[in-house]
């Protein structure tokens, strides 16, 4: 049986605790339940007998919070009146396809694993998270924070930590909580990019746009493409995420700044993506998740490591000295050398 990992959620705890020590009612709410999602024990999901169609269960928490919630729109359903129930069914089926198209894998347990999410969790909850089982979202206070349901990128984020909780299950803390949260944003952004037919060169690659309310200062919660600038705010501060490994961030917040220092193999996953041109899902994709799926990592995996293991992956795959040395390239440029 899988183990579960921490509820892992898309706004960092940092944010959250900026907006508590203003007042923000929202931000100190979402933070108790979050401290209350840490503490919960789950069981493990048992994997499903494998299909080669998603099976969504979108559930309906009615502002408490009780989880699962009601079924509101099962597999196959039509849409409903709620929009953020529609926009949960087709995020999922969004990721669903993502897995199963381009990487051949039934669902995120690769053994067609039911995608379950809950929406309307919570008064004003400003945030969404993966808790081993399935999605649950909270409606955003609409001050700070919109609807969580309307980012497809958040829906596959979240979803792509069931993906690692299956497969590499990298530790929820420091470098290899950092990979776990980056992994998680390359296949959130490569969701969006497959759902909308666009090449490196034209996706965003932000994480969360849209997420932010209007007034705030801000395009989104991460950029890959420049990490450090998605936000400057007031209220939510300036985005700390750096580039580059000589600006690595030491922290004991943040599970060590799994959120933070992401932002370094986001950055390296952009700059490869971008150099090998074309849609960012085949090749830079095929190479992140090969990594992600063939046991060469260990769940304590750091930068390094998981560096070295995207060259073997992209050798093994392409046999292309080129393709390798571009990985290898883009890896220097975040101050990572694999040799």
């Amino acid at each position: 049986m899988t183990p579960l990992p921490p509820r892992c959620s898309i706004v960092p705890p940092y944010v959250l605790d900026r907006l508590a020590e203003q007042g923000h009612a929202a931000a100190v709410r979402s933070l108790a339940l979050d401290a209350t999602h840490r503490e919960a024990r789950l069981v493990a999901p048992v994997p499903a007998p494998g299909t080669d169609r998603p099976r969504r269960v979108v559930r309906d928490a009615r502002h408490t919070e009780r989880l699962p919630g009601r079924t509101v729109r099962p597999e196959g359903a039509p849409p409903v009146a709620d929009p953020c129930v529609n926009q949960a069914y087709d995020g999922l089926g969004a990721t669903y396809a993502l897995f199963s198209d381009v990487y051949g894998r039934p669902s995120i347990d690769g053994a067609g694993m039911r995608l379950d999410a809950t929406v309307h969790y919570g008064e004003h909850y400003d945030n969404a998270f993966w808790d081993g089982q399935r999605m649950v979202f909270g409606d955003g206070d609409g001050v700070v924070f919109g609807d969580f349901t309307a980012c497809v990128d958040v829906i596959g984020h979240e979803l792509s930590h069931g993906v690692t909780q299956f497969t590499a299950g990298l530790a929820y803390h420091d470098q290899s909580g950092a990979l776990n949260e980056s992994l998680s944003d390359v296949f959130g952004s490569l969701v969006k990019q497959y759902a909308l037919r666009q090449s490196a060169d034209e996706a965003d690659w932000l994480i969360g746009s849209g997420l932010l309310a209007p007034g705030v200062q801000g395009v989104a919660l991460r950029s890959m493409k420049a990490p450090g600038t998605a936000y400057d705010d007031p209220r939510l501060g300036k985005d700390p995420q750096p580039a580059h490994l000589r600006d690595y961030v030491e922290t004991a917040q943040d599970q060590g700044g799994v959120h933070i220092n992401s932002g370094i193999p986001n950055h390296a996953f952009y700059l490869l993506a971008t150099a090998l041109g074309g849609p960012a899902w085949e090749r830079a994709g095929r190479i992140w998740y090969d990594t992600l799926t063939t046991h060469r990592l260990t769940p304590d995996a750091g930068f390094t490591a998981f560096a070295r293991a995207t060259v073997a992956a992209a050798a093994a795959r392409y046999q292309d000295e080129a393709v390798t040395n571009t990985v290898t390239a883009a890896w220097a440029k975040v101050g990572i050398s694999v040799g």
